[in-house]
């Protein structure tokens, strides 16, 4: 379930590294105190990430109480898991396939700069 996305009416990343050692009542409540978030609400899942980017675990509240989903890639693969910031970030069902698929969810064009010659 968690590997197709099915039945959950939105996902939300929790940027950066996640101690996953946390039970459900432990990210609940870095959800509500750290993001303002309710993780109480039904059919959103929160999706965190461990150091290694090899496991993600999740939390849905599906009405009757919290189910814990916890997905652990097999040796060598990683999770292309934004690090940059600490921050929730509400994703598209598209991007969450692709996070699921093992592609990253940003972009990947930059833009270059000339370079100034002195």
């Amino acid at each position: 379930m968690l590997r197709e996305g099915a039945g959950f009416r939105k996902v939300v990343l929790i940027c950066g590294k996640t101690d996953l050692r946390r039970g459900w009542m432990g990210l609940s409540a870095y959800i509500q105190l750290n993001y303002g978030l309710n993780p109480y609400e039904r059919g959103t899942l929160y999706l965190f990430c461990g150091t290694r980017s090899d496991t993600v675990k999740g939390i849905c509240f599906e009405g009757i109480g919290m189910a814990v989903y916890t997905l652990h890639l097999s040796k060598g693969n990683r999770f292309c898991w934004p690090r940059n910031t600490d921050e929730a970030r509400s994703i598209s069902s598209e991007q969450y396939q692709r996070l699921m698929d093992g592609f990253t969810i940003e972009g990947t064009i930059r833009e270059i700069y000339p370079r100034v010659s002195a």
